[in-house]
């Protein structure tokens, strides 16, 4: 059960990643950000392609853009993160109190 969980954030995490590469060197290409990001080209192609879709970011003909949504996730990740975890610690404690 938890070993989905940890792929899924260390996706989350990627795609953290490429976006973050993406607000530094805008526009970018494909190409580019995996050699910049010394990632495989389909893992770019994918987080691309997800950022895209969740409205984060937009393909134009120079490459990679970010829209104003990429910034509103980046100032509130802290506190969306520090949510997950107290629920996380949360889960921890009744397990705790049941063991």
């Amino acid at each position: 059960m938890l070993e989905r969980v940890k792929a899924e954030v260390a996706l989350m995490e990627r795609h953290l990643d490429v976006l973050r590469a993406v607000m530094i060197h805008q526009p970018i290409g494909i190409m580019r950000l995996a050699e910049q990001m010394d990632l495989p080209y389909h893992r770019i192609r994918y987080s691309l392609r997800i950022l895209e879709q969740m409205g984060y970011l937009r393909a134009s003909p120079e490459g990679a853009v970010i829209l104003d949504r990429a910034y509103q996730l980046v100032e509130s990740l802290d506190e969306e993160l520090e949510g997950i975890l107290r629920e996380l610690q949360r889960i921890q404690r009744k397990n705790s109190h049941n063991v």
